[in-house]
């Protein structure tokens, strides 16, 4: 079965199509972006600007065409923080549907965090035991802890990268009161999660996923992605440390031209370092694995799952057809 999975971000509109059936490794057969920033195009009253309204549908429907080209059986069509939290996102959605006959379903922070850990368990197996999950996006953090594939622990909370660059610096690059009191404001930001946290036990496989960690990986000494996903990578706390000392001092300019860093996220790095520092501190974690699976993977794995019969526990949350019909 061929599947697109079209993801509406707070940066990008992206189109992944695999090939992939029940108990089989989803197989990437193309990927392309459409570089939007929903989360920069909200206005002052919190609605998405005409502008941006006028973007997204022009990329979905590129993204559309582009899964019918390819041979896509169905397109799993979904957006997250940056549709989820406009005032007008029921305007939006409804005009994207009429115009581009794409039916987008909002993920909840909850949803997200749930799927990210079903991709995550799936790629390390029972063996990884109880699995610790972090994710930094652009509007939003997520977490979720737990022994099996539906985690004990899913909580979101409105810290991503994207976000914290947006209201905590005004400076390119950020001054270093404004690295300092962003640091402190963090550490408060995370105290609450932390006591749920450690209300779970100790985890015995910590893991974070997705564009932000990989590139704080790639930037502290991880393999490249040319060595393949199958390689161990991972984030320690001291490269970390060492690593925010160096970029807070860089421009996004300079930022974009780091291996392992794009053009379109780097004004985003600092921040997001800062927000993976803060949670590693809040969580007493000083060592964390890379996985290259993460929120897509995971509805993918929720749409075979529900389309061979198995529990469809959150599988509505996981998207629907291009066509419309809910799952």
């Amino acid at each position: 079965m061929r599947l697109g999975v079209l993801d509406v971000g707070s940066n990008t509109v992206h189109l992944l199509v695999v090939d992939a059936h029940r108990g089989a490794h989803p197989t990437p057969m193309h990927s392309e972006k459409t570089m939007l920033r929903l989360a920069e195009q909200l206005t002052g009253s919190g609605e998405l600007s005409r502008p941006g309204e006028d973007g997204l549908v022009r990329a979905v429907e590129s993204a559309k065409a582009a899964a019918a080209r390819l041979g896509c059986e169905d397109v799993l069509a979904f957006a997250t923080s940056a549709v989820r939290e406009a005032k007008n996102s029921a305007k939006v959605l409804a005009r994207v549907g009429a115009e581009t006959g794409v039916t987008l379903r909002v993920l909840s922070g909850e949803d997200e965090a749930r799927l990210t850990f079903l991709a995550v368990r799936r790629w390390y197996g029972w063996s990884a035991g109880k699995l610790l999950v972090l994710d930094i996006g652009g509007g939003s953090f997520e977490v979720a802890m737990g022994r099996d594939e539906e985690p004990e622990l899913a909580e979101s909370l409105p810290l991503g990268a994207g976000r914290t660059t947006r209201t905590r610096f005004r400076n390119d690059p950020p001054t270093r009161s404004e690295v300092v009191a962003t640091s402190a404001w963090l550490e408060d930001q995370f105290a609450g999660l932390a006591k749920k946290v450690a209300g779970q036990g100790l985890p015995d496989r910590v893991v974070a996923t997705s564009k932000t960690f990989r590139s704080l990986a790639r930037l502290t000494g991880a393999a490249p992605s040319a060595a393949g996903p199958r390689v161990r990578r991972t984030l320690t706390d001291t490269a970390l440390r060492q690593l925010i000392a160096f970029i807070s001092r860089m421009t996004a300019a300079d930022l974009a031209q780091l291996e392992g860093v794009s053009g379109s996220r780097s004004h985003q790095l600092v921040a997001g370092a800062l927000v993976a520092q803060a949670a590693m501190r809040a969580l007493s974690l000083t060592e964390l694995e890379i996985c290259p699976w993460a929120l897509r993977e995971g509805v993918i794995l929720r749409r075979l799952d529900h389309a061979n019969g198995a529990d469809d526990t959150g599988a509505a949350a996981a998207g629907v057809s291009a066509s419309g019909e809910d799952r």
